[in-house]
């Protein structure tokens, strides 16, 4: 039996704290020193679950939301 066969459906849970500041990202990458220093601990945390990416781009880390 395959594993896709036995899981149906993949949640990721995220706290309210996290999806407010998820809400606020668009499709274009953010520099993470633009938010401030709560607001990286959450978005830290949401690279950790694979929701948001970070990415490096002219020597500045680039923070942006992954595609559901």
């Amino acid at each position: 039996m395959k594993l896709n066969e036995l899981i149906t459906s993949f949640k990721i849970y995220i706290t309210n704290e996290e999806k407010s500041l998820l809400e606020t990202f668009s499709q274009k990458p953010a520099p993470l020193s633009s938010f401030d220093e709560r607001d990286q601990v959450i978005i830290n945390n949401l690279i950790r679950k694979s929701v948001i990416s970070k990415v490096q781009y002219n020597g500045t880390v680039m923070v942006m939301r992954n595609d559901y």
